[in-house]
């Protein structure tokens, strides 16, 4: 199947290649297009031929030929970014047009960039991959961000259980914890996990003008969890042009979304106003996973002078969905109705869908930059943000989704009916079942700010400060009582047996404080051929806990003293340009990063963990660029060690007390390589490919691991067996081709297969023990069967009276394929003890897009 998929794809590839050999006449036209800020050339614009489809793609220096014309020549060059132009000649000859310069269409982008450590291809010694925004909107469909990364080498992004939002993406084998997240330069991993939870930017595609994807230690100057990589997210600043756009879309399963985008331009006095919001709704492909999704976004700028630029940005997207958190065994789902649909997480009352696991955040984020050119040589921009989340996500309190009562069977509904007879039978009005939901909400502050100087005409100087404040609010609440009046808790020692209501606190309800200060500096060489550069960062990561239930509070010890951990990176690269089509990089870093508040402080207490130190990384990478008018590709390798992985592992002990391990001096490795192109003889068609090859392995044993009660040693070690096991939760081989071909100028259909290999279960080490204590032993983790999935997407640009105006529909898992793209190891490691998830089957989205 898959070898007659590829032979399917080649074939129209090469069909499609064969039809660019016609021709209608001798000359050509040339010119160079110039960024008309830095007069840098632009690489990759797109110039056809109006009403045909002949074109050309510029080049790294911004030089384009388009051959085979005669009579009269419309030219029209387009960029994301930049104002598209059209340029008539009479061609009998070949022409030269010279430098075409061209115009932003953005205020304040540049600047941003370098807040955001944006990579360059050709300077910055980093292997990266770039989706426009012409691209996401395009791709975006019901995907969310993770999504569109799939085709990117060493990314493995899945739906997780299916919910709106609940996307997961691993690089080269890092988790969500240990990939940097930064939304215009700003950093939104968790400040106490290092978490990303992508639900709370859903529906922000609609306002991201890039994404960028810098595998490894990457480019960015402040000190992030970068070990697999950096997702480096740009939404619009303030479009300078005025227009904007509306849209609508429905899909399957009763998806619709509606969105709109306006800007007023730069203005006689120099502002700028750009708004967009949107509304999503659907009921879900898995069962009982709807969900209501708002986006918005805003920008005012204020041009002051030449030399300074104000801009104020907020953005969030608040929602509520449906979720599916229970993994079973494959025999469970290949024995359900439907197995890619089920959800056991999920009931009916009085004729309407209720959640047991669902999830509801809004987290918006606001910003004030200030841009400052301070001469010609040198700039400061400052980002000063807040960002206050709230929300959390649901669950079952008093009974098990497992175990509870169904309308009809093991694969129906819970029946909530019958969990609100039970609750009436307490004649004191007490609840034995209620729901919950596990709160998260958080304060967080920061300034952002980067001094950049050139030293001289090869050397720049950048330095700057990282400061961040934040506070998150952690507890339990009940959010439905199932007929019953209160609950019973006595989690809060200040408030014993205590009826909670609908709203109130209970279970646990503590406060993680964590301060960061941070500073960082980097020298940039540049001449002729080569660029390099030398960076560093330190930082102070300061972790204090307040506990409102544990301790009275009369009690000193409810808050913890401020736990201080110094982290630091120091990293460098080169990159040299060989030809004007060939060039090499290296690139070579060391860091290391502050526990997570959670293996600071143990028990769910204030309990200071003595044995918490730093995890160390040390990553180095090679690589090879080449560019040419129709064809580039990249190939590099890298190899990333991770030393003194830390983990806290609590342990049940026959007394009723509570142990806890640590463990340092546990090692992994993770190397591979990687290779990508795109092909694009002509505007109409683009052949893009990519090869991941990753060997992520833990690399040591440890023994006779000593075991504590609270903070006192006590018996028992035991030994961990993990040396030659596969790191699990990604696929370490993935592949995907694409392709984009337009039938005539302004109909486009794209085709995108992806192959995925190699997916151990995920497993936590520790289940790997042997001792008096219980465990597993050293046999490797389940291996998932190797999948692949097809896309397709058909794009249709017309004219809608003076509008322009797009048709678009996109079907993902055009063949339906069935696959596992989730699994947790089981007790005998195999498919039979394995819990995981099924993929989606075949879903569509189609809409209209209205520019104006």
């Amino acid at each position: 199947m898959k070898r007659s998929l590829l032979r399917s794809i080649m074939a129209f590839a090469l069909v499609a290649v064969s039809t660019f050999a016609y021709g209608q006449g001798t000359a050509s036209v040339k010119g160079r297009l110039l960024d008309s800020e830095n007069g840098e050339g632009v690489y990759g614009a797109t110039i056809f031929i109006v009403g045909t489809t002949r074109g050309a793609t510029s080049d790294v220096d911004g030089n384009f030929r388009v051959t085979g014309l005669s009579g009269n020549v419309t030219l029209k060059i387009s960029f994301i970014g930049f104002e598209t132009i059209e340029i008539t000649r009479e061609v009998s000859q070949d022409i030269d047009l010279g430098d075409i310069n061209l115009v932003s269409t953005t205020l304040g982008l540049g600047q941003v960039e370098v807040i955001a450590s944006v990579a360059t291809e050709r300077k910055t010694p980093v292997a990266i991959s770039t989706i426009n925004a012409g691209q996401i909107v395009e791709r975006a469909s019901n995907q969310e961000f993770p999504e569109l990364l799939k085709s990117t080498p060493g990314v493995y992004a899945t739906k997780s259980g299916g919910g709106f939002g609940d996307s997961r993406v691993n690089i080269r084998g890092f988790n969500a914890e240990n990939v940097a997240v930064l939304i215009n330069g700003v950093p939104v991993n968790d400040m106490e996990n290092g978490r990303v939870y992508w639900s709370n930017w859903a529906g922000l595609t609609d306002v991201t003008s890039s994404m960028q994807v810098q595998r490894g230690l990457g480019a960015s100057k402040v000190a992030v969890p970068s070990i697999g990589g950096t997702i480096n997210i740009l939404t619009k600043t303030t479009d300078a042009t005025e227009g904007g756009n509306v849209s609508f879309a429905t899909g399957n399963n009763n998806y619709k979304k509606t969105s709109f985008a306006v800007s007023t331009g730069l203005t006689e006095t120099d502002w700028a106003v750009s708004l967009a919001a949107a509304k999503t709704t659907g009921d879900g492909f898995v069962d009982g996973t709807w969900f209501e999704g708002y986006n918005y976004f805003f920008n005012v700028t204020k041009k002051i002078n030449d030399n300074h630029i104000l801009s104020l940005t907020g953005f969030g997207a608040p929602q509520k969905h449906g979720q599916r958190e229970s993994r079973k065994s494959i025999n469970y789902w290949r024995n359900a109705p439907n197995k890619l649909t089920s959800n056991p997480d999920y009931g009916i009352l009085n004729g309407e869908i209720l959640s047991v696991e669902d999830n509801f955040y809004h987290k918006p984020q606001v910003s004030l930059n200030h841009y400052w050119t301070i001469d010609e040589k040198s700039e400061l921009s400052t980002a000063v943000y807040v960002s206050k989340g709230t929300g959390g996500g649901g669950g079952s309190l008093g009974f098990s989704t497992s175990s509870a009562p169904r309308i009809a069977g093991e694969y129906s509904p819970l029946d909530f009916r019958a969990l609100i007879t039970e609750n009436e039978q307490n004649v004191d009005g007490s609840a034995t079942n209620a729901l919950r939901a596990s709160r998260n909400d958080h304060e967080w502050y920061g300034v952002l700010s980067t001094y950049s100087t050139e030293l001289n005409s090869n050397l720049t100087l950048l330095a700057g400060l990282d400061l961040r404040s934040y506070k998150g609010i952690h507890f339990r609440e009940v959010t439905n009582l199932l007929g019953a009046d209160y609950y019973l808790d006595d989690s809060d020692i200040n408030n014993p047996n205590k009826a909670v209501k609908v709203g109130d606190k209970y279970s646990y309800y503590n406060d993680g404080i964590v301060n960061w200060t941070g500073g960082f500096g980097q020298l940039e060489y540049s001449k002729d051929k080569l660029t390099a550069f030398f960076s560093g960062a330190i930082s102070n990561t300061g972790y204090k806990r307040i506990d409102h239930f544990v301790y009275l509070d009369s009690d000193p010890a409810r808050e913890s003293d401020f736990q201080n951990f110094i982290g630091f990176q120091t990293k460098g690269g080169v990159n040299y340009n060989l030809t004007a089509n060939h060039n090499v990089f290296a690139n070579v870093g060391y860091f290391e990063k502050a526990p997570i508040f959670d293996n600071v402080f143990q028990n769910f207490k204030n309990d200071v963990n003595p044995d918490a130190v730093n995890e160390k990384i040390l990553s180095y990478e090679l690589g090879y660029g080449y560019r040419a008018g129709a064809f580039s590709a990249n190939v590099n390798v890298y190899r990333t060690q991770w030393k003194d992985r830390a983990f806290v592992k609590g342990l049940p002990s026959t007394n009723g007390g509570d142990y806890f391990a640590n463990l340092t001096g546990v090692n992994a490795v993770h190397q591979g390589a990687e290779f990508d192109f795109v092909y694009k003889p002509t505007t109409s068609f683009r052949l893009t490919g990519m090869l991941s090859l990753q060997d992520n392995e833990w690399q040591n044993d440890l023994s006779n691991v000593q075991v504590f009660e609270g903070q006192t040693p006590i018996g028992n070690p035991f030994d961990l067996n993990i040396a030659g096991l596969k790191v699990g939760d990604a696929a370490q081989t993935t592949a995907a081709l694409g392709v984009e071909y337009f039938l005539v100028p302004d109909v486009k259909v794209s085709l995108d297969y992806n192959y995925y290999s190699n997916l151990y279960a995920q497993f936590d080490p520790l289940s790997r023990e042997t001792s008096d204590l219980g465990g597993g032993t050293a046999a490797q983790a389940w291996k998932a069967p190797a999948f692949s999935t097809l896309d397709l997407r058909l794009k249709y640009d017309f004219k809608f009276g003076d509008f322009d105006a797009t048709l678009f529909g996109n079907v993902n898992n055009v063949l339906d394929t069935e696959y596992i793209m989730d699994a947790i190891d089981g007790s005998d490691h195999n498919a039979a003890t394995a819990s995981v998830w099924f993929g989606q089957g075949r879903t569509w989205t189609a809409g209209i897009r209205v520019k104006f």
